[in-house]
């Protein structure tokens, strides 16, 4: 499923798991045509064939941006790759040689998936090395003369994670830097995962976003948002809530998965109960409080001493 949504930017509904608005992947048309995202490996064909439905031939996709490499957002790219030769790999400095070799991404992904790996997502394919680069602050990407995409980078979700500016439409394309934020949801729900999440990044990283002043927001979660600025505090305001809440359950030694689905799950009552489903699959109380309890600990061994989180 496909949809124009601005000028030059088509919405391709990747469709993990066969799930309807979910993953996102975005076609920049011009006369260099620019995909950002892959999706998942599991949502490949369908990716491959709606690009085609669009007249993108084997030889007309110029390039591929991923924001991160997890493998929601990347795991389909070696897929890509393949199918569209010309196309060039951009992807943040870090991630890159997990792009040649996934070995490493794959098995600590099996790790943290289980057997959701391959029911779900799939794994990750290589990318030859010489079609691979890699992305530097400020960097562009040309679609037409004149037009391009922006790299920022965006770290906080992730250590590889960067967002890009599209300033004809007012457009940041923002990843999972913000957080999720499903049509069948409402809600702004946010993306802490381990390894990387770190509060004071996350939030530098939306300021930076911020100093743009985009007009619209693309989640890879799903969908073009107005009031961009908006979003963007909203964003600030639930990693700082959602990191006070687990540091003083850490202090008083409770639980911190425990206290976040105390302090947070019943936002989500009201829902109807396979969206809520698909969200807390997305981006589980279980995965957000390793992350933020990994920062935590984290901070706490950097600093000596346990203080409050960063603003």
């Amino acid at each position: 499923m496909t949809e124009l949504i601005a000028d030059n930017i088509v919405e391709i509904d990747t469709q993990l798991g066969g799930w309807e608005h979910i993953t996102a992947g975005y076609l920049v048309t011009g006369e260099s045509p620019v995909l950002i995202e892959t999706g998942s490996q599991s949502s490949a064909p369908l990716l491959i064939a709606e690009l085609q439905s669009l007249g993108i031939s084997p030889s007309d996709l110029a390039a591929v941006v991923l924001t991160h490499i997890h493998l929601d957002h990347a795991g389909g790219v070696g897929d890509i790759a393949r199918v569209f030769p010309k196309a060039k790999v951009y992807v943040h400095p870090s991630g890159a040689r997990h792009l040649a070799d996934p070995s490493r991404l794959i098995n600590s992904a099996s790790m943290v998936y289980g057997p959701l790996l391959d029911s779900l997502y799939g794994r990750l394919d290589p990318t030859p090395a010489d079609r691979i680069i890699a992305v530097e602050e400020g960097d562009t990407i040309e679609v037409t003369k004149g037009l391009h995409l922006e790299a920022l980078m965006t770290p906080g979700h992730a250590k590889h994670h960067l967002s890009l500016w599209h300033e004809p439409t007012g457009t940041m394309f923002c990843g999972d830097a913000v957080g999720v934020k499903l049509p069948e949801v409402g809600v702004l729900w946010p993306a802490t995962p381990p390894p990387d999440f770190d509060l004071p990044l996350a939030t530098q990283s939306l300021e930076a976003m911020k100093s743009r002043s985009p007009s619209h927001l693309a989640f890879a979660h799903y969908g073009r948002f107005a009031n961009a600025v908006d979003i963007l505090d909203e964003g600030k305001d639930l990693l700082r809530d959602w990191c006070r809440v687990a540091e003083a359950a850490m202090m008083d030694g409770r639980e911190i998965e425990t206290a976040l689905e105390e302090a947070f799950v019943p936002d989500l009552k009201d829902l109807d109960p396979t969206a809520r489903d698909r969200l807390l699959t997305l981006s589980g109380v279980h995965a957000n409080a390793m992350g933020i309890s990994r920062w935590l600990t984290k901070r706490s061994e950097h600093n000596g001493q346990n203080s409050r989180p960063a603003d």
